[in-house]
């Protein structure tokens, strides 16, 4: 390899203005980013320059991407998290109570995005007693979501999720103590975490500066984990994105008389019909007017 040869580079480590790196030959470096307009994030394939007389590579170039994970920043623009995903995972648990509209909105972006979803219901070890499966885990998997449901105090299940994101980049996203960190505890294989401390010349170790990381993971591939990803809210702008979020809504719209209709108060809605026929789920169609109104509010607030 030539010390200036435009190398390929995955990013499998953000540290505020740092990244670590993956090499084509699999070696981990540490690089800079070349100027201020460039915004890299862990899964972005870059190019890169050795740095001479450096152990720093330098990131001259990010490829275009498959896919964006985002969220919005504190002035309400998109902020990317992560990019070029092959599954996101959503996670709920039998504690803390679910919130189903949060689960809904990762769906809707994982839609947006063209990204598989598997939606994991965690802690079933809780289930006793007065603690029943939620009937929103059928709404689900009536949608064809594949549904897990899973312990990582028992292990339940957990193999069935190894499967599935088998050789994928892949990400955990949910509620605040639902098990996300017990589960990729779990699925990363421990002797090749890729989350050490940068060098203590720069100052920048991952307590404090840590955008997201790529996890190994036992059978192969990687999990993010990033504090920015672990409880954001996606980045939903448009009704035509909320509409396209809910895959089951999105397909019997297209039987509706109107081909704009937004399945609210339009006459001879498909969507209204499937409601009654008890084929879409009562509570998945509230959620949807729920973000429907968000949207709404927000673009009035813009404008």
């Amino acid at each position: 390899m030539n010390d200036r040869n435009d190398a390929a580079g995955l990013v499998i480590g953000a540290f505020s203005r740092r990244m670590r790196l993956k090499l084509a030959d699999h070696s981990i470096v540490e690089a800079r980013i070349k100027g201020k307009k460039l915004r890299p994030v862990c899964g972005d394939r870059v190019s890169v320059d050795r740095i001479p007389d450096e152990t720093d590579w330098l990131i001259t170039k990010i490829h275009p991407r498959d896919n964006e994970l985002t969220r919005p920043d504190s002035r309400g623009r998109k902020e990317v998290l992560a990019a070029n995903l092959d599954c996101i995972v959503v996670m709920a648990a039998t504690e803390p109570k679910p919130d189903w509209f949060v689960v809904d909105r990762y769906l809707v972006a994982a839609e947006n995005m063209s990204t598989p979803a598997i939606v994991v219901f965690n802690k079933t070890d809780l289930l006793t007693g007065e603690n029943v499966l939620p009937t929103a885990i059928r709404d689900y998997s009536t949608a064809k979501y594949t549904v897990i449901k899973t312990s990582a105090q028992t292990g339940r299940n957990l193999d069935q999720l190894n499967k599935l994101i088998a050789g994928k980049t892949s990400i955990v996203v949910g509620q605040s103590g639902v098990g996300k960190s017990s589960v990729i505890n779990q699925l990363i294989d421990d002797g090749h975490q890729l989350t050490a401390t940068l060098s203590r010349k720069h100052g920048e170790g991952r307590h404090t500066t840590v955008v997201s990381i790529m996890l190994e993971l036992q059978v192969g591939g990687y999990v993010v984990d990033s504090p920015g990803v672990r409880d954001y809210a996606p980045a939903i702008v448009s009704a035509d994105e909320v509409i396209r979020g809910y895959r089951e809504i999105n397909d019997t719209g297209d039987e509706c008389r109107f081909g704009n209709c937004k399945h609210l108060r339009e006459p001879d809605c498909a969507v209204k019909q499937a409601l009654e026929y008890g084929t879409i789920s009562a509570r998945r169609y509230e959620s949807y007017k729920r973000l429907m109104s968000s949207i709404r509010d927000r673009n009035r607030n813009i404008h």
